[in-house]
């Protein structure tokens, strides 16, 4: 009975994992999303995944390598923001023993580990000048050497890069280069932000309470008409990595096995409206775009804020550089004093 069970555990876990990697939804924009993924994961070509932060960027790279006949090797994922440029190439690329203080053996870097694979690289769009020409040469086939190191080192990767920063302003403003822009810009995915996919808000949070449900191993739960209301009417400027965080936070502190309103909690930096503007979104013109909705909200924050953007980008849920493509879109500038 105990193999049984661990049969059956393990089967339950296999499928919880595979859920990771599904892309939810049935709206038109995920549909065509869809269609993009499909199109794209039986070739080899350089991937750009664009969209806000909390999208799912890196779900759509998964996905593209799932469907690919790279399947069955390493996915390998690297975050370029969040390392300083040395540290980053060693990570990229590996090191020789004692290339540098600390360097106690040698590394194999994220290159050689993603051999016959794909390598994921998150915020692309941040490396510095000279990683960023180094990068540059491996995408066009030329072999690497480790940190240190003098051996040649060569690889089968597909890459496939994500960022939300707005490279075509970075490559105006020389930082990042335009070669590498291009080089990066074989094939371009766009993932759409939560608030024009509201259809699917219900199936998301169905989905996510059902995954902390079981990994909480609470009573199955249920969300109330009043509480699925609350989370289609919020404009998720976290996107759908806040609508995740708020079914987990409603699933650890709900007491109850319905999910209420008042257990649906946004958090306060992210909140796009004051609740007065929310309560009161039926006093709204209908004959007013959604386009001059987000500009008098844009232009309410940074009244507020006196004109902080980097505050004003917080409270809205953005990054500042949306917010500076927002602000440029608009043809807006801050009045004169």
């Amino acid at each position: 009975a105990g193999l049984e069970d661990a049969i059956v555990e393990n089967d339950i876990l296999r499928k919880q994992l595979s859920q990771t990697g599904q892309i939810v939804g049935k709206s038109r924009p995920i549909q065509t999303l869809r269609e993009e993924i499909e199109q794209v994961s039986t070739t080899d070509a350089i991937v750009l995944v664009r969209g806000e932060s909390g999208v799912g960027k890196e779900l759509v790279a998964r996905a593209l390598h799932e469907r690919s006949n790279r399947a069955s090797r390493p996915f390998v994922t690297m975050n370029c923001a969040a390392l300083t440029e040395s540290l980053l190439e060693s990570e990229l690329f590996g090191h020789e023993r004692g290339s540098f203080t600390g360097a106690i053996g040698r590394k194999i870097g994220k290159f050689e580990q993603a051999d016959g694979g794909t390598l994921f690289l998150d915020e692309v769009g941040e490396m510095g000048a000279s990683m960023q020409a180094k990068f540059l040469r491996v995408l066009e086939g030329h072999p690497f050497e480790r940190v240190g190191g003098q051996q040649e080192v060569k690889t089968n990767v597909r890459v496939i890069a994500a960022t939300n920063r707005d490279l075509e302003e970075a490559v105006k403003a020389g930082q990042f280069r335009k070669d590498l822009y291009f080089r990066l810009h074989v094939v371009q995915i766009e993932v759409p932000p939560l608030r024009d996919r509201l259809e699917d808000v219900p199936l998301l949070a169905e989905f996510f309470l059902s995954r902390y449900t079981l990994q909480t191993a609470r009573p199955p739960r249920s969300i109330s008409e009043g509480a699925m209301r609350r989370l289609r009417e919020y404009g998720w400027p976290g996107n759908v990595r806040e609508l995740q965080n708020t079914i987990e936070r409603a699933v650890i502190l709900g007491k109850d096995e319905v999910i209420e309103e008042k257990d649906i909690q946004f958090s306060s930096l992210e909140t796009p409206m004051e609740p007065s503007t929310a309560s009161n979104l039926s006093s709204v013109p209908s004959n007013i775009s959604l386009g001059e909705l987000e500009q008098q909200h844009i232009l309410r924050t940074l009244d507020e804020t006196g004109w902080n953007k980097s505050q004003a980008a917080q409270i809205l849920g953005i990054e500042r550089s949306t917010l500076d493509r927002k602000l440029k879109k608009y043809q807006v500038e801050r009045p004169p004093e």
